[in-house]
């Protein structure tokens, strides 16, 4: 059974939200998300952070100005997923804007892998490019960037991962790497190419570049920010809330991409009342499901796409696989739930499943589900090739993955072949025969990592909302505010008694709830249609339901008691 525990809400910075005008909610929320200033909630780009503060930025910026200058071929390698999606559509774009000549290339997972290897090197030559630039990927490219030295290629990496004992032999710009002083150690893959392009910008204005002329205006390319920061899961520290907040701003307006747009539109959502659930849950996935199941060239093609009509046809192939995506995921998820059965995972500190049959695309999302629904680090592995399975992985509060894996890594040096990732995500790869080995010595580096109670979920709620706090104006505000990784949206708990339920969908509960005030209320419970008891204590989210063309209060329930 899960813990739920409301947050606690410091008193001097509730004190001095309140004095600066905030609702009692607002304050509330907000202090217990440590914010203690109401000027931390302005999200003007003037309070961006200077990117002077990356490491070698000025460095790399002049070096692609030269480039501008000399009419050198630039190619950016990206990587396959939704941050390097925007990543490349950024620099692409944004290159273009300040005179650069450059294409881009994304390797297929299920060809190449992840990164500039030597393979992906090969690819690129065929482009001849003088320069490549790499988004959202690189910094544990050694040999991928030896082997474009030996062809005659500098690189120029941008990423955002952290490094691994050995550094690549060229210019870096990541807020990770050592000797970097950036504040911000949370910028997702595309938010440090906007940063590349902010100095490279400055770099050109300083050599004359832009005199009785219009400077390019960058902030075109927020959009592409906000949807790959938020896909990404980074944490939303105060500088990504505000590449957010400015991207939602121009989605709001009208001013998104054409590709950006058109995803709205074929996933049925409306870009004006756009959100950072829209972006983490419905763009972001349909952006993800081709490079799961294809080729990203079809998502960055969509995002760069000059016109509606032509982004259209693109946006509506990534509806598609995203659905069958789902379906994938649907089977996959089933066959887990066979295996598990057979097993006791709750006795365990982790979880490890694999499966030759199934698809390296969607094994993250599986072990994302997993981990969800028994509170335990999460490895799915799928075969590669017959010498090779990759994995994976999803993780808990309590255990770094990355770590942990470097752990395993350091302890059995012949174990893993290669891995890589964050704090709460990561990837890896095995010999099949190895799958077993590895388990255990996961599993034991698990037991020696995390305290017994990290096993227990903890859901974190923010109390018991006042009889004012149920309205349509509370939900439809909270929605447009920037909420996310570490910076979590509003959640509450309540008791009610249930007046009406109904299945629907077949695998939904729809609920008209009675709360403590005599309020009664719509709510969904979605992915679990077990009957519930006349009076339940629920966690929930406000949220606004559109149908028909009216919108009510509805909410949202994660947990039930």
């Amino acid at each position: 059974m899960p813990l739920i525990r409301t947050r606690d809400v410091p008193r001097d910075s509730h004190g001095s939200l309140l004095a600066a005008g905030l609702t009692a909610l607002e304050a509330r929320l907000y202090a217990a998300r440590g914010i203690g200033d109401a000027g931390e909630l302005e999200h003007d780009l003037a309070r961006l952070l200077p990117f002077s503060g990356l490491k070698d930025i000025s460095a790399l910026a002049q070096r692609l100005a030269d480039a501008i200058a000399r009419r050198e071929r630039i190619l950016v390698v990206a990587d396959y997923d939704a941050d390097g999606a925007t990543a490349c559509a950024t620099a692409v774009k944004g290159l273009g804007l300040l005179g650069a000549v450059v294409d881009f290339v994304v390797p297929n997972r299920f060809e190449y892998g992840y990164g500039l290897t030597p393979e992906i090197v090969a690819l690129a030559a065929q482009k001849s490019p003088d320069l490549i630039v790499t988004v959202d990927n690189g910094i544990a490219s050694v040999a991928g960037v030896a082997a474009a030295r030996e062809r005659g290629i500098e690189v120029l990496v941008t990423d955002h991962h952290l490094p691994g004992d050995v550094l690549p032999d060229c210019l870096i710009v990541n807020p990770n790497q050592p000797g970097c002083t950036f504040a911000s150690k949370n910028l997702a893959g595309v938010g440090v190419m906007f940063y590349v392009l902010m100095a490279l910008r400055a770099e050109l204005r300083a050599r004359g570049a832009y005199a009785g002329v219009t400077e390019p205006n960058l902030a075109q390319l927020l959009d592409y920010v906000a949807l790959g920061t938020v896909a990404d899961v980074v944490k939303l520290d105060a500088n990504n809330r505000i590449l957010v907040e400015q991207g939602l701003k121009r989605m709001r307006a009208g001013r998104a991409s054409a590709g950006v747009l058109a995803l709205f539109a074929a996933a049925g959502r409306n870009a004006q009342k756009a959100s950072c659930f829209d972006l983490g849950f419905t763009l972001g996935p349909r952006l993800n499901a081709a490079g799961r199941l294809d080729d990203m060239s079809l998502g960055i093609a969509c995002l760069l796409a000059g016109s509606e009509q032509a982004a259209m046809p693109l946006a509506r192939e990534l509806d598609q696989m995203n659905r069958a995506r789902r379906e994938i995921e649907s089977g996959m998820r089933e066959e887990a739930e066979n295996v598990l059965a057979g097993m006791s995972p709750e006795a365990s500190y982790s979880i490890s499943l694999f499966r030759a049959d199934w698809h390296q695309g969607v094994i993250g999302i599986v072990a994302s589900r997993v981990k969800d629904r028994f509170h335990r680090p999460t490895l799915v592995f799928a075969e590669a090739s017959d010498t090779e399975i990759k994995g994976s992985g999803r993780s808990i509060p309590g255990l770094h993955l990355r770590d942990a894996l470097d752990l395993v890594s350091k302890r059995h040096p012949d174990l893993i072949l290669k891995f890589g990732g964050h704090a709460m995500a990561a990837g890896l790869s095995l010999r099949p025969a190895d799958f077993d080995r590895f388990s255990a010595a996961f599993e034991a580096v698990c037991r020696e990592l995390m305290p017994e109670e990290a096993l227990t979920r903890v859901i974190e709620t923010d109390g018991v909302p006042e009889a004012d706090d149920y309205a349509m104006h509370v939900a439809e505000r909270l929605e447009r505010q920037v909420w996310g990784q570490g910076f979590p949206a509003p959640r509450f708990h309540d008791e009610f008694r249930v007046v009406e339920q109904r299945v629907v969908g077949e695998r939904h509960l729809k609920l008209k709830l009675r709360n403590r005030h005599g309020l009664l209320i719509e709510a969904m419970r979605f992915s679990n249609a077990d009957p519930l008891p006349a009076s339940v204590s629920a966690v929930f989210t406000l949220s606004v339901n559109e149908f028909r063309g009216e919108r009510m209060l509805q909410l949202m329930i994660e947990h039930c008691e």
